[in-house]
């Protein structure tokens, strides 16, 4: 990824054309090509950005119907990410690897960051836990960032169409309704 000038006239297309997927495409030419669903991850270890990793597996029929790209962005190398894609059939998705986490920060997306600690003690991520994360999916070692919060964003060209910001690491996005028309 190249550096974006952090000129106050943002220029989000800008932006999105200097991040490249590990395949080296730009993200601007994957969402101007067709709208993309843009999934920011924690860390591998965390059973909910697994939860998350499984979801997409399970909607991609649904998604190529409505010719939504999903893009992940993680913070782990390419070669730390792949056997986790793979693992839940979805080793071909575009990805980007930010294990500086640029792209998490950049103005456009801003994402939060957290106490790791603290947020385990949060009675919404006991009960996601309980409902199956933990269960269907494990949990990991952090290998890498643990403050880092996860987020969606549904683009279509330069333009962000919709967000979801989690609140708390077990938030249970609607991604077919962040892609809706």
């Amino acid at each position: 990824m190249t550096s974006v000038d952090p000129d106050p006239v943002y220029d989000v297309a800008v932006a999105l054309a200097s991040i490249r997927t590990e395949s080296g495409a730009s993200l601007l030419e994957l969402a101007e090509a067709s709208p993309v669903l843009l999934i920011f991850l924690r860390h591998f270890g965390c059973s909910f950005c697994r939860q998350a990793i499984s979801d997409i597996a399970d909607l991609q029929d649904e998604l190529a119907k409505r010719r939504v790209r999903p893009v992940f962005v993680h913070l782990g190398t390419p070669e730390r990410a792949k056997p986790f894609f793979d693992y839940y059939g979805i080793g071909h998705v575009e990805r980007v690897s930010d294990p500086e986490a640029k792209v998490y920060q950049l103005p456009m997306f801003a994402i939060s960051r957290i106490h790791p600690i603290l947020t385990l003690f949060q009675p919404a991520v006991w009960v996601g836990w309980l409902k199956g994360a933990l269960f269907q999916h494990g949990i990991g070692a952090i290998k890498e960032d643990g403050k880092q919060m996860q987020a969606i964003f549904f683009l279509k060209g330069s333009k962000v169409v919709r967000e979801f910001r989690y609140k708390t690491i077990a938030d249970e996005p609607n991604y077919l309704r962040l892609v809706a028309e």
